[in-house]
């Protein structure tokens, strides 16, 4: 099930407090005051824009950091087993000092 999130344009939904809209109709304002609260909104959207784009050069840089590390461990892996190759074409599988292990048995009860 998807987030509510996460569902394209619910995150945006206005409402009717969100649009400051009511069924009682206002009495005039002043335009300076609309004009004022209006000034305040875009300060605050581009505060916000900014902590986003910053969040996003983080994430981005990230994200590319992973990626190095996963290549890394990749080539380590595949150097791994070249050499596991190398090292047992043409020979089997012994234990440590060929000595069988043995393991003990035990009845779980649930």
């Amino acid at each position: 099930m998807k987030y509510v999130n996460s569902l394209k344009g619910l995150h945006v939904l206005k409402t009717l407090h969100g649009t400051k809209k009511s069924s009682i109709p206002r009495v005039h304002n002043s335009t300076y005051l609309d004009s004022y609260m209006l000034e305040k909104e875009k300060e605050r959207l581009l505060k916000e824009y900014e902590r986003l784009c910053m969040r996003r050069d983080v994430i981005k840089k990230r994200l590319e950091e992973i990626h190095l590390e996963m290549n890394k461990l990749k080539d380590i892996e595949a150097a791994i087993r070249a050499s596991d190759n190398e090292n047992s074409s043409g020979r089997t599988f012994n234990q440590k000092d060929g000595v069988k292990k043995d393991w003990k048995k035990m009845s779980l009860n649930y």
